[in-house]
């Protein structure tokens, strides 16, 4: 008999050793299957259009900056993740981002087609439309009904809501550039072209890398103003959270006005 409950606690000391080893193999594994995803680099993928869109997204080869990169990055850098540059054409960004090959794109809400189907942040600059006039012309602007009888360049593609009815109607008149630059150079050596609508940090950004700050001046009154912000996949909402918090925060401590000020 002593023999057999000798034997018995044998085998229960085995058994229960065998069990040890299990548990602790099986807690091996899933410590080491979950430390990848603990540790992972977390990556935001960042569409910058193949143009960019100077001084808000600044394309060189493979280098990028701008406003809104610049900010994008800083806050990135604060929540933990990496961004990633992505160059999508416009026509394709929407589809892209619902279908998860980039996971944000700047974008003014009022812009978008469909804008329920997507999250969007808080603004991180304002994007304003006015008209820029040689500095030399007795041009003034208020109210849409001192256009009338004008000429106006425009980009080509573009549209001007206040404006349209009176495109429309042929009380003013536009003239259709493609490309930004090209916009001051009509209106400085074209024959009757009073003006050229472009947003304010766009123009003037141009303006300077053109050397022509001097040729032309703003008029005060706007023409449109929408919020510049990140348009993001509804599963993105938290990571929009987040980014509108750091975002206040840049803008209490002063890094945003600096961030702006190296583009004016």
């Amino acid at each position: 008999m002593r023999k057999d409950s000798s034997s018995r606690h044998i085998l229960i000391s085995f058994a229960s050793l065998a069990l040890l080893f299990t548990s602790l193999c099986g807690a091996t594994a899933f410590a080491n299957e979950e430390a990848p995803s603990q540790d992972a680099e977390r990556v935001f993928r960042f569409n910058v259009s193949p143009n960019g869109y100077p001084p808000y997204l600044i394309t060189e080869g493979d280098q990028q900056s701008g406003i809104m990169w610049d900010v994008v990055v800083l806050v990135a850098k604060q929540l933990d993740y990496r961004v990633v540059a992505e160059k999508i054409p416009r026509k394709r960004v929407d589809q892209m981002l619902m279908d998860g090959y980039i996971d944000g794109t700047t974008r003014a809400k009022e812009w978008t087609d469909n804008p329920e189907d997507f999250v969007f942040t808080d603004p991180v600059v304002n994007i304003e439309e006015v008209l820029f006039v040689p500095k030399d012309s007795a041009f003034q602007f208020e109210v849409p009904e001192d256009l009338l009888s004008k000429t106006l360049v425009t980009h080509l593609g573009y549209h001007y809501p206040a404006l349209e009815p009176y495109f429309e109607s042929g009380d003013i008149r536009r003239f259709d550039v493609s490309k930004d630059r090209d916009m001051f150079l009509y209106v400085l050596h074209g024959e009757d072209l009073d003006a050229a609508i472009a947003d304010r940090l766009v123009g003037k950004w141009i303006l300077r890398n053109e050397g022509l700050q001097r040729e032309f001046t703003t008029t005060s009154t706007k023409l449109s103003e929408y919020g510049f912000r990140l348009m993001l996949r509804k599963e993105w909402a938290p990571f929009a959270n987040a980014f509108n918090r750091e975002l206040q925060a840049l803008r209490e401590n002063g890094r945003l006005d600096e961030i702006l000020s190296n583009y004016r």
